[in-house]
């Protein structure tokens, strides 16, 4: 038993389809981000877990230096979505080994050590994706971290522009903070960011992990920005909930990225998942739906005339940042509505629901939303 890891919630799941989980006594949960952004097509798929099966039943598992068909198509189709330039793949396991790929691959190419993090940034819990995470809770028990990282306002352009320099091996951001709270960058934040980069040499890393695949909007957050970063990670959903990270490098960072390696790099039967993921997506236009599906989230949100101190983010990654405990909206919601959310911190309620998501399942969380805030707020 991990409760020394993990806290246990009292909705033991048995199974999910779509938009739903199912409680092992049949309950029916509406999930809205129970499980970090990981199911972005839904649960169970039928193309993904065909996909799976299929694979499963050939080969499950060789290490990447042999070619595999599922692995080699993943590549192609990442090299395909991914920003123009960052063509250069290598996958991992999660999201924080993806980070760390980044760091190590930045310090390697560019020669310097200098990390530059934004307060407020989570970036992961492995020891170098921890050094550029902010939260002292995250921090505090495992220090000395690595050394050598600078951690600056997000959003303030002048503060970056005073840190980055000949020495910086990289700037690292989220596009939008989610564990800080769900915070948007502006869009003159982050070009600023690229031109800092690009002047010292840094590389500018874009932690997509929560923001990709079709999260905000736009099949990459960074994208409402215009802004193509040297290296770009991303999990979470990648493979609907099969372990996976990918770190996507331009030319000049994969050219002297340095050793690396793991022994479970792009198993065949996550590369399949992945890739049928990543089809569905793209074939199904969920980018677009989210941008409309967010649209009419915050809309109607706002129409409630919720107590509240604001509702922002992009897309379907939503955060509503309430008077007081984030905790017990989330823990209210769940036992009293059938929702599962998520909280941002100790004030903000955060909403990743499946990109399939329609305007009646929208409907049900603001009512819900409504009735939980009116007694607790």
């Amino acid at each position: 038993m991990s409760e020394f890891v993990y806290s246990q919630k009292p909705i033991p799941i048995e199974r999910g389809e779509g938009v739903y989980l199912y409680a092992e006594d049949g309950t029916e949960y509406l999930d809205f981000g129970a499980s970090y952004a990981v199911s972005p097509v839904g649960h169970c798929h039928p193309e993904v877990v065909s996909a799976v099966e299929e694979q499963a039943a050939e080969l499950l598992f060789v290490h990447a230096s042999y070619p595999t068909e599922s692995r080699d198509s993943l590549y192609e189709k990442l090299a395909t979505v991914a920003p123009s330039g960052l063509e250069n793949v290598w996958l991992c396991n999660s999201g924080t080994e993806a980070n760390e790929a980044a760091l190590k691959f930045a310090r390697s190419a560019t020669g310097n050590s200098k990390i530059v993090a934004a307060k407020r940034g989570f970036h992961g819990r492995t020891m170098g994706s921890l050094s550029v995470t902010w939260k002292p809770k995250y921090r505090a028990p495992f220090e000395p971290l690595v050394d050598d990282v600078e951690f600056v306002t997000y959003g303030d352009e002048d503060e970056l522009a005073d840190v980055v320099d000949d020495e910086t091996a990289a700037v690292i951001l989220e596009p939008v903070q989610g564990e800080g709270g769900v915070n948007p960058a502006t869009k003159d934040y982050l070009q600023t960011a690229r031109e800092l980069t690009t002047d010292s040499g840094a590389a500018l890393v874009f932690d997509e992990i929560q923001t990709g695949l079709g999260r905000t909007g736009s099949l990459w957050a960074c994208e409402h920005a215009g802004v193509t970063p040297d290296i770009l990670t991303t999990a979470k959903g990648l493979a609907s909930g099969l372990p996976i990270g990918a770190t996507l490098c331009a030319d000049w960072i994969a050219e002297d990225a340095g050793s690396h390696g793991s022994t479970f790099s792009g198993s065949p039967v996550v590369s399949a998942a992945a890739e049928a993921t990543l089809s569905v997506l793209v074939d199904e236009n969920l980018p677009a739906h989210a941008a409309e599906m967010g649209e009419y989230l915050q809309s109607e949100l706002h129409a409630a005339n919720l107590p509240v101190r604001d509702v922002r983010g992009h897309g379907l990654m939503v955060g509503i940042e309430v008077k007081r405990g984030a905790n017990r909206v989330v823990k209210e919601l769940a036992l009293s509505h059938g929702i599962l959310a998520l909280p941002a911190g100790r004030s903000v309620l955060r909403l990743l629901p499946p990109l399939t998501v329609e305007t009646e399942h929208l409907d049900a969380v603001v009512d819900a939303l409504s009735d939980v805030l009116g007694e607790t707020q």
